[in-house]
């Protein structure tokens, strides 16, 4: 893990235009509205229950030490469960990120950063276990919901 990149990645987006359209970036995808960034993967299981099982569990410290660097700066939170973004919306539509963020992660780390008018989660993508893990940071203008 690169915590310097990571949190530089970070900083950086939370700056950074917004595209117009949703599509690829250098560093991940976004649309009108929020950026999102993999900071680490892990290209998938291969079927093994207990390797799968560790690589979260190594996720899951990586999201921490990030959780940890922008605490110091942006005050510690409480975990925040994007699953929890269909059910509080009812028949509404989630927003996105959230909705996208709400289907692939358990829990994220959530920030409102003064100043800039954007919020910042970092999580860990393992909801699916046909897929890879992986380690996101989202930055978007869209308070969650």
């Amino acid at each position: 893990m690169n915590l310097a990149r990571h949190i530089a990645l970070v900083d950086e987006l939370c700056f950074r235009p917004f595209p117009a359209e949703h599509g690829p970036s250098d560093v991940g995808f976004g649309g009108p509205g929020h950026h999102v960034v993999v900071l680490e993967a892990d290209d998938g299981p291969d079927g093994d229950p207990a390797r799968r099982a560790a690589a979260v569990s190594r996720f899951e410290e990586h999201r921490d030490a990030v959780y940890e660097v922008l605490a110091s700066r942006w005050g510690d939170t409480d975990p925040w469960s994007p699953r929890t973004v269909p059910p509080r919306t009812g028949r509404e539509e989630a927003p996105e990120p959230w909705a996208w963020l709400g289907a692939r992660t358990g829990v994220a780390r959530l920030w409102q950063v003064q100043g800039t008018g954007r919020w910042v989660a970092v999580a860990v993508a393992d909801r699916d276990p046909a897929d890879g893990i992986r380690l996101l940071a989202v930055v978007t203008e869209t308070a969650p919901p």
